[in-house]
């Protein structure tokens, strides 16, 4: 959703009209953020659908979004579609299942589709890990998503990802389209949403202690997270023998799972109490909004953007971070593509978490402490390439590629 948001008011300049078809929010339980509505153009159309009702099918196992409103999708969008003046069907959403209808667009009204790969579809990631680790209800998602990939993969007509990786693996996997127009784009930087992030400071909740050093990540938890957050607890703990004023830090993990309120399982603390520190950690499990996450972003002192252990991976929220102007430490796989985007944009404690050196974190955290940690200075060359409007002309420039071809 937050890339054809940031996208939207960019697209017009490219030769692109663009109309959105979304489930109606009152479908789902995810925490909702009507300040999201400020950053839209007031003209874009928008197609609401249906959903079953979760408090019904979660009776049966069933609380996809994806899977409750399939049927809606194709409805809306084969009447939209039969009606003709649509070029191109773009699927940029998680919700990897509305997919599998693209091939049945292409074949009925010879539309071509698109799809954003934002995460991995069909993963082979955690079918070596304890059962402990997995996802809920991963037995069922991992053959669903192995059955559906293909089924809408290989009737694509172009493909954009967050990471390069994912579109190797789609292309090795079905050879079929390994000469369908592909890029590799990130999420971009969308400036207006600081904006309306501190217009309405006065309606988000403190969630920082005031009285602290606080370092912040506002994401998903998870054990996969465990081997970037380590060696910080690991020279959190040693710092402290060294000095006592790392005592004044605390390190805040927020909106950690997808589960509803209240019911969310905390990730970060086991780690935490492994290293004896559990007074100078706090995590939060339950979502908080969009802006309510870019505000509570710019009331730290400083930001912690841990990698998963996934080289695939690539965190989307790299850029509302660098819009802060805080220091921010990132630790990453060796292997990701993050880090050679973070290093060129010029955040300079960059790190994977096979050679990162004590030393350096232990430096971070003393400085911070200090007070000696001065506002970054980011590559403006960097700042421009991956801002918003570049996001989407390269996106335009696959839409026509598709198109013409």
């Amino acid at each position: 959703m937050q890339r054809v948001r940031m996208s939207l008011p960019y697209f017009g300049q490219f030769d692109w009209a663009a109309e959105i078809v979304m489930v109606d929010e009152h479908y789902t339980d995810l925490p909702q953020d009507e300040l999201l509505l400020q950053s839209l153009p007031p003209d874009i159309v928008v197609h609401k659908v249906k959903a079953l009702h979760k408090k019904y099918t979660s009776r049966v196992g069933l609380g996809s979004l994806a899977l409750r409103s399939l049927r809606f999708y194709r409805k809306k969008v084969d009447k939209l579609l039969s009606a003709g003046g649509y070029d191109l069907v773009y699927f940029s959403t998680t919700q990897f299942p509305i997919c599998a209808l693209g091939p049945r667009w292409k074949k009925k009204f010879g539309v071509p589709y698109v799809i954003d790969m934002q995460d991995p579809w069909h993963s082979t990631y955690y079918q070596d890990k304890p059962k402990t680790q997995q996802p809920p209800k991963y037995w069922f998602s991992y053959r669903l998503n192995k059955y559906l990939e293909p089924v809408a993969v290989k009737k694509v007509g172009g493909l954009i990802a967050v990471s390069q990786k994912y579109i190797d693996t789609l292309k090795q996997r079905y050879p079929r389209i390994s000469d369908v127009p592909s890029a590799t784009i990130t999420f971009g930087s969308f400036e207006p949403d600081m904006e309306i992030a501190l217009k309405n400071a006065d309606q988000f909740p403190a969630l920082l202690d005031s009285n602290t050093i606080n370092i912040v990540y506002v994401g998903r938890g998870g054990m996969d997270l465990h081997k970037a957050i380590e060696p910080v607890f690991k020279a959190f703990k040693s710092g402290m023998d060294e000095d006592a004023d790392l005592g004044r830090i605390r390190f805040y993990f927020i909106g950690t799972s997808y589960a509803p309120a209240g019911m969310g399982e905390q990730t970060i603390m086991p780690l935490a109490d492994q290293y004896g520190i559990t007074d100078y950690v706090v995590e939060t499990t339950d979502r908080i909004s969009y802006y309510h996450a870019l505000f509570t972003l710019t009331q730290a002192n400083a930001l912690f953007i841990p990698g998963s252990d996934d080289p695939q991976y690539t965190a989307s929220k790299i850029y509302p971070y660098l819009m802060t102007g805080k220091p921010v430490l990132a630790i990453f796989n060796p292997d990701s593509p993050a880090i050679p985007v973070l290093k060129a944009y010029g955040v300079n404690c960059t790190f994977d978490y096979e050679s990162v050196a004590q030393s350096a974190l232990i430096a971070f955290l003393k400085d911070l402490a200090a007070g000696k940690t001065a506002p970054p200075t980011y590559n403006t060359q960097e700042i421009k390439k991956h801002s918003a409007k570049q996001m989407a002309a390269e996106q335009c420039r696959i839409f026509d590629a598709v198109v013409e071809k």
